[in-house]
Parts: C-alpha cells; sequence; structure tokens
C-alpha cells in the first residue's frame, strides 16, 4: 500500500519504500539517526531490503534492553552480536547458490524480488526486463575484473506525457538537446563524433578588461582578432572531418556558421555525465583544447544519430 507524504517543501511523495518515507523524517536522537542511515545504505548498496533492515535492527535493539537493566556491559552484549553476525553470514554462504549471469530466467525472478513490491502486478514483469537490460548493456570485462556501474552509465530519462506501457531501454546515448543550428543536419548514418571539453567563442577575460579604443580602425581589428581566433579554431576541428561536435561549454554564432558551412553538426553546453556516456558509447576521448585534437579522439562507434521529437520535448 501506498503511503502519501508532505515534504518540508509542499511537495507530495507516494511510496511504500522504507528508505524513502524515513529519508523525509526529521529525528534527533542519534541511535534514530543510525536506523535511517541504515535504511539509507541498504537502498544504495542493495536497492531492496530498506525496510527489512529496519525492523530487524529493531528487534535485535529491543533483545537488547533485558540485558542492559541485568547491568551487562555494551562490549559484552557488542560482542554477542558480533558471533551472531558470524554465524549468519556463514549460515549465507551455505544456503548461496551461483546464478548465471547469461540465464534470463533466474535473474528475471531475483529482480522480481526486489522489484515486484515497488510497481503493480500489471507493470512489474515489464519494469524487471527493462532493469535487466539496462544494467547488462553497461557490464564491462577487463580480465578477471567485471565493471557494472550503473550510477554513472545509466540515466533515467523523465519525459512529461505517455503511458508506462511506452518505456523502453534505449540502446545508446540518449541526452535533451536540440542542434545549435536549425539548418544542421538532424539525421546522421554512422558519424565520426568529437567531444570537447573547451568554449567554440572567444575568450573573456578573467577579470575586469578595459580596451582603450582611439578611432575606428581598432575596433575593426579588434573584432578581426576574435573573428580570426574563432576561425582558427574551427579549422582545427574541421581538418579531422568529424559529422557531430558536442562540447561542454558555448559555440559562437560565428562558430556555428563555419560548422554549417561544413557540414557538422553541433551540441553545446552539454552536462559532463552525458559527455562521459557519449564517450563510453562512442568510443571517443573528451579533447580539452583543439590543437591537441587526434584522429584516435574521434568516435566512430555511432550507428545512427537522431534528433526526434518525443512528447512535447
Amino acid at each position: 500500500m501506498l503511503k502519501m507524504l508532505l515534504d518540508p517543501m509542499g511537495g507530495i511523495v507516494m511510496t511504500n519504500d522504507g528508505n524513502c518515507i524515513l529519508r523525509e523524517v526529521d529525528v534527533s536522537h542519534p541511535a534514530a539517526k543510525s536506523m535511517i542511515e541504515l535504511s539509507r545504505a541498504q537502498d544504495e548498496e542493495v536497492g531492496d531490503g530498506t525496510t527489512s533492515v529496519i525492523i530487524l535492527s529493531g528487534e535485535i535493539l529491543s533483545l537488547a534492553e533485558p540485558l542492559l537493566e541485568r547491568n551487562f556491559h555494551p562490549t559484552i552484549i557488542v560482542s554477542g552480536y558480533s558471533k551472531a553476525l558470524q554465524c549468519a553470514l556463514d549460515t549465507c554462504k551455505k544456503i548461496s547458490r551461483v546464478i548465471d549471469i547469461n540465464n534470463t530466467s533466474d535473474l528475471r525472478e531475483i529482480v522480481l524480488s526486489a522489484i515486484g513490491t515497488k510497481f503493480s502486478s500489471k507493470w512489474g514483469p515489464m519494469m524487471v526486463d527493462m532493469a535487466i537490460k539496462a544494467v547488462l548493456k553497461v557490464v564491462t570485462k577487463r580480465g578477471d575484473y567485471t565493471e557494472v556501474d550503473v550510477k554513472r552509465y545509466v540515466r533515467i530519462e523523465k519525459i512529461p506525457g505517455g503511458e508506462l506501457s511506452e518505456c523502453h531501454v534505449l540502446d545508446g546515448v540518449m541526452f535533451d538537446k536540440d542542434v545549435t543550428h536549425s539548418k544542421m543536419r538532424r539525421y546522421i548514418e554512422n558519424p565520426r563524433i568529437l567531444l570537447l571539453d573547451c568554449p567554440l567563442e572567444y575568450k573573456k577575460g578573467d577579470s575586469q578588461t578595459n580596451v582603450e579604443i582611439m578611432n575606428e580602425d581598432d575596433f575593426n581589428a579588434l573584432l578581426r582578432q576574435e573573428e580570426e581566433y574563432i576561425e582558427q579554431i574551427c579549422a582545427q576541428i574541421v581538418a579531422f572531418k568529424p559529422d557531430i561536435v558536442v562540447t561542454e561549454k558555448g559555440v559562437s554564432d560565428l562558430a556555428q556558421h563555419y560548422f554549417l558551412k561544413a557540414g557538422i553538426t553541433s551540441f553545446r553546453r552539454l552536462r559532463k555525465t552525458d559527455q562521459n556516456r557519449l564517450a563510453r558509447a562512442t568510443g571517443a576521448t573528451i579533447v580539452n583544447r583543439p590543437d591537441e585534437i587526434q584522429e584516435s579522439d574521434i568516435g566512430t562507434n555511432c550507428g545512427l544519430f537522431e534528433v526526434r521529437k518525443i512528447g512535447d520535448e
């Protein structure tokens, strides 16, 4: 059953997740704070069982109360808890079994036990399949070491409108940005992608800068210097013939003009997290300066680039 909570900012939260409920509770007792921290750690490490750990730890604490009343020292009680912990770990090793990650039915059973309580029976199986697909897409093996970093490489993009049945796992990277110029290409097959971490516009002074201009020629020379700088960095980029240029900083109107002439599509002010996912998906390397670009920095693992309108976004 879902519980409706009102947070301090006036927002309404509907959930049956123990961690979500305890997160909204304001407590001052140190033991209660530790319990809430325990629920948060369980949610981060496992993702399920947040209510179970609170119930279990509360029962363990209640069993310690009669011992304290009989003047048992806390260190003796804690040593008993340590022995119980070791016994529980040994039992877990005995009853545990190895799961083949390529066996989808076994994975579905495990994930359904965790996610099944969060959604209604109608959407449960669909959410389970989506969760398994999303995690398997970001698994990387480096020798004997297997990395599954869902926090950095899995993103949930929320778009207003539509139904739950329209949700799906995208085999690629999605970000909510439009091209910088309306005439740039929005559909490219097998594009060459260049990722930058530098502005494609004239540098502004870090401190207050005053320029004294005596005549019109000086002003024109100043403008020409800015244009030549933009032209130079654009020429360095165009030389590698990328189809898409993505930067975390700004792109000036003049740089857009040069890119449009070269048939390059550009995006600006992309988040660092999105940039990292793009780098992983396309095989590109994020470059900090245009004059340091190498052919190996260009990402060529992308099969299709497309700008599409979904709902009102």
